[in-house]
């Protein structure tokens, strides 16, 4: 077996992987019960996204590619803490109400 088919076969077996992997996580997401389910799926589509990249660019010899994955998985980690803000946020507020609605029965 040479090197270009074995990197070929590899690459193969590598997109059908992700793909595999996107097609759980995308359950993951329609079934989550709590929302940080769902936005750790979001997180998870992103970085199999950028596997993606990189094994398009690997195939390709295109690596201008790299450049873009690297690009994706900086702007998915700045969404993926601003979600985490939100829910921090959200549950504090719910917490918050609950508070005053047990102290308000007293």
């Amino acid at each position: 077996m040479s090197g270009a088919e074995f990197l070929n076969n590899a690459t193969l077996v590598a997109l059908g992987l992700l793909t595999l992997a996107l097609f759980t996580t995308v359950i993951r997401i329609a079934r989550g019960p709590t929302l940080p389910d769902r936005v750790l799926g979001l997180d998870l589509l992103t970085t199999i996204a950028t596997g993606y990249i990189g094994v398009i660019a690997v195939r390709t010899g295109f690596m201008l590619y790299v450049d873009i994955a690297i690009a994706l998985s900086l702007v998915a980690f700045l969404a993926t803490v601003a979600f985490a803000r939100y829910i921090l946020v959200r549950g504090a507020k719910a917490r918050e109400g609950s508070e005053k609605t047990e102290g308000s029965g007293q």
